[in-house]
């Protein structure tokens, strides 16, 4: 069943307009374009947290890019939505979804889920809350949810999250001293899920009959 429509959704937090957002928001997007182009990804759906982080770039192939409204109902972009989002069930191959409000989380995942088609996948980046980075966003009224939180969700609507991956810098500006060590306290998590496809039940070897024994009259 498609998810049921919430009836508001919370504001777009300010700190996803401020420079040092967007500076992550380029760094975000190298990252997940390079692993899109390792993968045919049409038709598609990318949910940025506004319209400044929306790609300028598209994906190969057909897709819609959407951001919520700056009113805080529905979502707005290459069209004008709400959910249940206006596609049929198994339309999509691949779904990005950058930055959804804890309190969305819910009722976005589960309809991902079911325009998901068998083997598509979803990629969700999320802000770090155990990185240092935090103190950048948390005065700003961002309130993401936890990875764990997110892929117990994933796994709750069918969806088997296949990776985990860690973004950014520790504390400093996005391309400032970026490296690799200590990868869980970066600061961005990005989450790879795949819908599987259910194997169809084979149908079990037939015994043959045994017609030595007798018969009942």
């Amino acid at each position: 069943m498609p998810a049921a429509p919430f009836p508001r959704q919370a504001a777009v937090p300010a700190w996803f307009a401020m420079e040092s957002a967007l500076a992550m928001r380029e760094l975000e997007h190298r990252s997940l374009f390079e692993r899109l182009n390792e993968v045919p990804v049409q038709p598609w759906l990318w949910l940025a947290p506004n319209p400044d982080w929306l790609p300028g770039e598209l994906p190969q192939g057909r897709g819609l890019r959407l951001h919520p409204c700056a009113g805080g109902r529905g979502y707005d972009g290459d069209l004008r939505c709400s959910l249940p989002l206006p596609l049929p069930g198994e339309a999509l191959k691949t779904i990005v979804l950058q930055h959804v409000a804890a309190e969305q989380m819910q009722a976005l995942v589960a309809e991902c889920a079911r325009v998901l088609m068998p083997g598509g996948r979803l990629w969700m980046t999320l802000l770090n809350r155990c990185s240092p980075y935090r103190a950048h966003w948390q005065w700003h009224d961002a309130r993401p949810p936890s990875a764990g939180r997110c892929r117990m969700q994933l796994r709750g609507e069918g969806l088997q999250c296949t990776a985990v991956h860690h973004l950014g810098p520790l504390l400093g500006r996005p391309g400032a001293g970026n490296g690799r060590s200590l990868p869980a306290l970066r600061a961005v998590c990005l989450l790879v899920a795949e819908k599987r496809a259910v194997p169809l039940t084979g149908v079990g070897q037939l015994r043959s009959a045994d017609w030595r024994r007798p018969l009942a009259t």
